[in-house]
């Protein structure tokens, strides 16, 4: 795995950390649906957008409003 593939799977990780510290009682593979099928997790695997490079917490903010503007699928 390269460098770039490990920082892109621990923004997964700490969006799920985040995810579940923020909806109490998620479950891990709710929190992994929930990131998977939004196009916040489509930007994050983007090498372009460079998503995976900002603070995780960053990059839940848009996870977030994703989430409250009812876009994920």
């Amino acid at each position: 795995m390269n460098e770039i593939s490990e920082m892109k799977a621990d923004m997964v990780k700490n969006l799920a950390i985040l995810l579940m510290n923020k909806n109490k009682g998620m479950e891990l593979n709710e929190a992994l649906a929930i990131i998977f099928n939004s196009d916040t997790y489509q930007k994050v695997m983007d090498d372009k957008a460079g998503l995976y490079y900002q603070s995780p917490r960053y990059v839940f903010s848009f996870l977030d409003s994703e989430i409250k503007n009812g876009k994920i699928c």
